[in-house]
């Protein structure tokens, strides 16, 4: 992530990344327990238990990882207050390649994050897409490159405050 981009995080998002922090490296020592089971059964070739708990705990030790360099680096507070510009917090109304029915609401957030509203999508500005919106005015057309290569228009209709209160899931849309 660039420096000049902030990783903002709420209070509530903040506590709940800190919780699954805690919970993760409170089940260490279970899970080395269950390694060191897995191993007395005996050969580690075909030990299909042993190999998924190993697997488990690489998981886990990445994201034990990521959530301690995302906690220490991120930006605790409220929402960005501003209306009509495309920044991190804000949940922006968009279309797509000049087509007003093709419209989609989503956070611009921080890459792994989301917002507490399951059905609100969250992209971020590591994403072509939130790189393009970023900074962008309401009106405000800009184009961005997808992984196969294509070229989309993006129009930001509005960009407003995350609010958990009013945020409009996309299946109602």
């Amino acid at each position: 992530m660039a420096d000049d981009q902030t990783r903002w995080l709420t209070q509530e998002a903040y506590d709940r990344l800190n919780a699954e922090l805690i919970s993760l490296k409170e089940n260490r020592p279970v899970l080395a327990a269950e390694i060191n089971e897995r191993r007395e059964e005996g050969d580690l070739k075909e030990n299909g238990g042993y190999h998924a708990a190993r697997e488990q705990q690489g998981q886990e030790e990445a994201r034990i990882a990521y959530l301690e360099e995302l906690l220490d680096s991120a930006t605790i507070g409220e929402a960005p207050q501003e209306s009509g510009i495309a920044v991190v917090g804000s949940v922006l109304h968009v279309y797509y390649d000049d087509d007003e029915d093709d419209k989609e609401t989503f956070l611009l957030g921080t890459r792994g994050l989301e917002s507490s509203n399951p059905d609100l999508e969250t992209y971020s500005t590591d994403a072509p897409l939130g790189a393009a919106i970023v900074g962008a005015k309401d009106g405000e057309s800009r184009e961005y490159q997808t992984p196969n290569g294509e070229t989309v228009k993006v129009t930001l209709i509005t960009a407003e405050p995350y609010d958990p209160e009013r945020d409009v899931p996309r299946s109602q849309q």
